[in-house]
């Protein structure tokens, strides 16, 4: 009886030892059912959530802010970071509705510098700086394409529970990859919706421009296409002349306002400032064609439009122009003011 009830035991722990490993071998191999929702069962966000920056930033967005060197961005990220974190109005005109703290990295500037710049910005715009949930990472390097660094800015992201991440700039952030590699750069940005969607957080790159201009501003981004493609709001500083400096706003999901001239001023404080007018895109003399019609004139980007000079070249230069006109090209075209050559 004892022998039974010991070989009993036995084959009961085999079987119990084969089920788990049995359930253990299925889980492993049988792919789970991804989670999906019917679409009228998800609340569109209300018109007042859509933004961090009313009209410049999307609330939970990624996106950069891009210029050439030396063309404000990190004033700009100041700016929109002072704006945040204490609810006041960006560049003096663009509301925010729900301030919170905001983290920055700043890899080009150390922390008095940045300090200056902040307490600039905040004492334009008649805030106290200390009251300002602002934080800087104090880290000499911080490469995001390493695994143990990507894991201590998650954390460190946790802990702060920012409502805007600043990261500025790209080029000083990563190690070893090329940035005109299409697949190392979308690991990284990534890594970086990853951290918005897990954090509610709003994630801002600095970037920098190709010095080659192009119609689409969007282009004119240095490295991977992927930069564009993984924008939902995108700050575009573009040089128009020795002195001039556009803004262009572009979002993935909204309206996005006209471009806007903005410079530093250095009174009371050093601060950016939106000029009263937007800039116009005036147009060039240029020849009229035969056919009687309107002629555009091209706008000041050479790279925007360019008609045939005569009639008698139309007919060998209109079809392979007309093909190289893109979208925007045609929607540049569009916005200026079209003239007659004097008759």
């Amino acid at each position: 009886m004892a022998n039974f009830a010991a070989r009993a035991a036995g084959f009961a722990t085999a079987a119990k030892y084969t089920l788990q490993t049995f359930r253990k071998f299925y889980f492993l191999t049988t792919p789970k059912v991804l989670p999906f929702r019917h679409v009228a069962s998800i609340d569109p966000k209300p018109p007042e959530a859509q933004w961090l920056v009313q009209s410049l930033w999307a609330a939970r967005g990624v996106g950069l802010i891009a210029a050439r060197p030396k063309s404000l961005k990190t004033w700009l990220a100041c700016e929109l970071a002072v704006a945040v974190a204490t609810g006041k109005e960006a560049l003096g005109r663009f509301p925010v509705r729900d301030p919170g703290p905001v983290l920055v990295y700043a890899a080009e500037d150390d922390l008095p510098s940045m300090r200056v710049r902040f307490q600039s910005v905040a004492d334009a715009r008649e805030v106290v700086l200390k009251d300002a949930p602002i934080y800087l990472i104090d880290l000499p390097a911080l490469h995001i394409d390493d695994a143990s660094q990507l894991r201590r800015l998650r954390q460190t992201v946790a802990s702060v529970r920012p409502r805007l991440l600043i990261l500025d700039p790209f080029v000083r952030i990563v190690g070893g990859i090329d940035e005109n590699s299409a697949q190392e750069v979308s690991s990284v940005l990534g890594s970086l919706r990853a951290i918005q969607r897990e954090h509610d957080v709003a994630v801002q790159l600095i970037h920098h421009m190709r010095k080659a201009n192009s119609a689409y501003v969007g282009q004119q981004l240095r490295g991977s296409g992927d930069f564009a493609a993984w924008t939902d709001s995108g700050l575009f500083i573009v040089r128009r002349g020795p002195s001039d400096l556009v803004l262009f706003v572009e979002h993935r999901g909204a309206r996005a306002p006209p471009p806007m001239k903005i410079r530093l001023e250095s009174e009371p404080t050093p601060h950016l400032v939106v000029e009263p007018e937007p800039p116009s895109l005036k147009l060039s003399s240029g020849p009229r064609t035969r056919c009687g019609m309107l002629s555009l004139r091209t706008c000041r980007q050479p790279s925007v439009l360019s008609p045939p000079s005569t009639f008698a070249t139309s007919s060998r230069s209109v079809r392979p122009t007309c093909w190289r006109f893109s979208a925007s090209s045609v929607r540049m075209a569009l916005s200026c003011t079209p003239q007659r050559d004097g008759r």
